[in-house]
C-alpha cells in the first residue's frame, strides 16, 4: 500500500516544555490507527501537525500530492440558526466536486448520519447530535485521510456504536485519538502510543488493542531487563576502576569513558522507566457494615409526563457495584439524583442507613473554581491534606497525581481536561463514603489513569454506582448492569455482554413505543388535577428547555477549558459570569419543575 503521510524526525515544544523529540512514522492507504497516550503527551499537537495545521519546530511532513484530508477536532461551534443541512452542504463546500457529485454526497452523508430533521437549527440539537453533525461535515468531504481527536466525546453507547459501524465500512484512512479502550478494540488495526517512556518517544504496534497491550508489556519488561543489566554493568566497572594502585597503572582511558557512557544510559533508562508511575487513587470508605445501606421500593418518577421509572426496586449494599446503562435522557441522572437524595420520587419508599455518606463525582466540573490555583484546590487546609486520619504535605498529596511542584501556584484554568479530572478524584479521595456515584469519570482521563480508577473501584469496600459510555470500566467494575429505557422500564443484566446482546432490541422498543404511547398520554393531561392548561403546558416543555439549558452550561465550560481562553482573564471572567447565570437559571427549571409535578 502507498504512504499517505510520512513524518521525519519532527519535533514540538510549547515553551520549555518539549512534547516529542524526533518522532517519524508514516500513515498508509486504509490504514486504521488509534493514537494514544498520557495527557499532556502532545497527542492533538501531533495530529494538527500531521495535518497541516501546525508547524514542527523541527523535522519534516510530507504528504501526497493532492491528498484530500479532513480534521474532526473535539469542539465545534456552528451558527445557531443555521440548519443541519445547510452546515452539512456549507463544508461540502470546502472541497472540489462536481456540482452533482456534491449534491449526492450531502444526501448520502445526511442518510447515513440519520438526522430525525434535517431542518433542524443547529441551536437546538443536543451534544449527541452537535457531535454527529461534525462527523457528517467531515464525511461528506469524501476524504482518502481522516484526523479525529476525541470523536466519543458528547457521544451516548448507542451513538459511539453507530460510529464505530461508520469506521468498520470506511474506504479511507483515519488516525483517531480516543481513550475508549472499547473503541480502539473495534476501529484499529494499528495503535501508536505517544509517551517519553519509549526509547523512540512512541510505540507502535500492527494490531487491535489487546495486540498492542501485549506487545507493550513486552516492551515495558524489556526496559525494566535493560536496567538491571546496564546497573549491573556499571556496577562492575565501578568496582573494577576502585581497585587499588596496581590496578589504576593499567586503566585505559577508553575503559573509563566507556564507564562514564554506560551510567549515562542507565540514568536515561532510569528516568524513562520511572515516567510510567501510574496515579496512586484509593478511595476512603467508612466501614460501615449494615446489611443494607439504601433501598427502593416501588418508585415511580415523571419528568414533563415521561415516565422514567415506574414502580422501581433496588437494594444497595457494601460491595454493590452497579452500572447504569442507557441513552442520554433515558433517566440515569435522574436515578443518580433520587439515589443521592437530591431528588424525591412521585411515589414508592426510600429508605437509608443512619448518616449514610454518599459521595457524588461531578462531571461538569462545576466544584472547580478556575480561578484558583492547583495547590488552593487540592487542599483546602492550607500546606497539608488528611487522608485516612494522616496528615500529608500537599506537595506530597500532588506528586500522587503525578502534578509537578511548579505547577502548585498555577492556576487550574491553566491545566488539562485530563488534569482537572485528576483534581476532582483527588478531592473525591479525602471524603469518606458508604456510596459512590460516579457520573461520567473518564471524561479526559488518560488510559493508564483509567486503569487504576478501575482498579480503585474493584477494590472499594462500600458501594458504586456507575454511569458511564467507558464499555471496558462498565464491564470491569461492574457486579451488575441496570438499563433503563425512558419509559419507566428498567431491566437487569448479569454483565455487560449480556446487556449488548440485547442492547439493539432495547433501543428499538424505544423508537416503536413513543407513537403509540403518545396516544394514550394526550388525555391525561386533560384530568391532571391542580394544574390550569397553561400550567400542564409549561410542564412538558420543562424537559426540554432543562436539557438545552445543561447542554449550554457544558459549552460554556468547554469553552472556559480552551488554552486560548483560559489565559485571557478578561474572557475567562466574562465566561465565569455566564456560567453562573446559567446554573440559576437550571436551578430555576428544576425548581419549577418540581412545584408543577408536586402541583400536579
Amino acid at each position: 500500500m502507498g504512504i499517505l503521510v510520512s513524518c521525519q524526525t519532527i519535533r514540538k515544544s510549547y515553551s520549555s516544555r518539549p512534547l516529542f523529540t524526533d518522532i517519524s512514522f508514516g500513515i498508509e492507504e486504509r490504514e486504521r490507527i488509534g493514537l494514544i497516550g498520557p495527557n499532556g503527551a502532545g497527542k492533538s499537537t501531533l495530529l494538527k501537525i500531521l495535518a497541516g495545521l501546525v508547524e514542527p519546530d523541527g523535522g519534516s511532513v510530507v504528504a501526497r500530492r493532492q491528498l484530500r484530508i479532513s480534521f474532526l477536532t473535539q469542539e465545534q461551534a456552528y451558527p445557531a440558526e443555521s440548519t443541519v443541512a445547510e452546515i452539512v452542504a456549507a463544508a461540502a463546500e470546502e472541497v472540489e466536486f462536481e456540482e452533482h457529485e456534491r449534491a449526492a454526497s450531502v444526501d448520502s452523508t445526511l442518510a447515513d448520519i440519520g438526522f430525525p430533521d434535517r431542518n433542524a437549527c443547529a441551536g437546538t440539537l443536543s451534544g449527541g447530535w452537535r457531535k454527529r453533525l461534525a462527523i457528517a461535515c467531515v464525511l461528506v468531504q469524501q476524504p482518502e485521510l481522516l484526523f479525529m481527536d476525541e470523536p466519543t466525546n458528547h457521544l451516548d453507547l448507542e451513538g459511539i456504536l453507530w460510529l464505530e459501524g461508520i469506521l468498520k465500512k470506511a474506504n479511507f484512512a483515519y488516525l483517531v485519538i480516543s481513550h475508549d479502550r472499547a473503541f480502539l478494540e473495534s476501529v484499529a488495526n494499528r495503535v501508536i502510543e505517544l509517551n517519553p517512556t519509549y526509547p523512540q518517544g512512541f510505540l507502535s504496534v500492527k494490531g487491535n488493542y489487546s495486540q498492542f497491550l501485549e506487545a507493550k508489556d513486552q516492551q515495558v519488561e524489556a526496559q525494566v531487563h535493560q536496567q538491571q543489566a546496564l546497573a549491573s554493568k556499571v556496577r562492575r566497572e565501578i568496582a573494577w576502576l576502585q581497585r587499588g594502585a596496581r590496578a589504576r597503572q593499567t586503566k585505559a582511558r577508553g575503559r573509563i569513558k566507556d564507564a562514564g557512557e554506560l551510567m549515562e544510559q542507565l540514568a536515561e533508562v532510569k528516568q524513562r522507566n520511572a515516567l510510567t508511575s501510574p496515579v496512586e487513587i484509593g478511595f476512603d470508605a467508612s466501614g460501615r457494615k449494615t446489611k443494607e445501606l439504601l433501598s427502593l421500593k416501588s418508585v415511580s418518577k415523571s419528568l414533563g409526563g415521561r415516565n422514567l421509572l415506574s414502580d422501581f426496586e433496588l437494594v444497595i449494599s457494601p460491595g454493590t457495584k452497579l452500572g447504569i446503562a442507557g441513552r442520554n435522557g433515558t433517566g440515569k441522572t435522574t436515578l443518580l439524583r433520587i439515589i443521592a437524595g437530591d431528588l424525591q420520587p412521585d411515589s414508592g419508599t426510600i429508605k437509608r442507613a443512619d448518616d449514610l455518606k454518599v459521595v457524588w463525582f461531578d462531571q461538569t466540573r462545576e466544584q472547580l473554581d478556575q480561578t484558583k490555583t492547583l495547590k488552593d484546590s487540592l487542599s483546602h487546609q492550607g500546606e497539608s491534606v488528611t487522608y485516612r486520619g494522616r496528615s500529608m504535605h500537599i506537595a506530597s498529596w500532588a506528586k500522587k497525581f503525578l502534578f509537578k511542584p511548579d505547577q502548585l501556584n498555577m492556576p487550574i484554568s491553566y491545566l488539562s481536561g485530563g488534569e482537572q479530572a485528576r483534581i476532582l478524584i483527588a478531592n473525591l479521595m479525602l471524603k469518606t463514603a458508604d456510596i459512590l456515584i460516579l457520573d461520567e469519570p473518564t471524561n479526559d482521563l488518560d488510559i493508564p489513569s483509567l486503569e487504576v480508577l478501575e482498579e480503585s473501584l474493584e477494590d472499594f469496600p462500600g458501594a458504586v454506582i456507575l454511569v458511564t459510555h467507558d464499555r471496558m470500566m462498565l464491564d470491569s467494575v461492574s457486579k451488575y448492569i441496570l438499563a433503563l429505557d425512558g419509559k419507566g422500564k428498567a431491566e437487569f443484566f448479569v454483565d455487560y455482554e449480556q446487556y449488548e446482546q440485547v442492547a439493539e432490541e432495547f433501543a428499538l422498543q424505544e423508537e416503536v413505543k413513543p407513537a403509540k404511547q403518545e396516544k394514550v398520554a394526550k388525555p391525561a393531561s386533560k384530568v391532571r388535577s391542580g394544574l390550569s392548561t397553561a400550567e400542564a403546558r409549561e410542564l412538558e416543555r420543562l424537559p426540554d428547555k432543562i436539557e438545552k439549558k445543561e447542554a449550554s452550561l457544558q459549552l460554556i465550560q468547554a469553552d472556559m477549558n480552551k488554552p486560548e481562553i483560559s489565559s485571557n482573564y478578561a474572557k475567562l471572567q466574562e465566561l465565569m459570569k455566564q456560567q453562573e447565570q446559567t446554573q440559576k437559571e437550571l436551578d430555576q427549571l428544576f425548581k419549577s419543575w418540581e412545584e408543577l409535578e408536586a402541583k400536579r
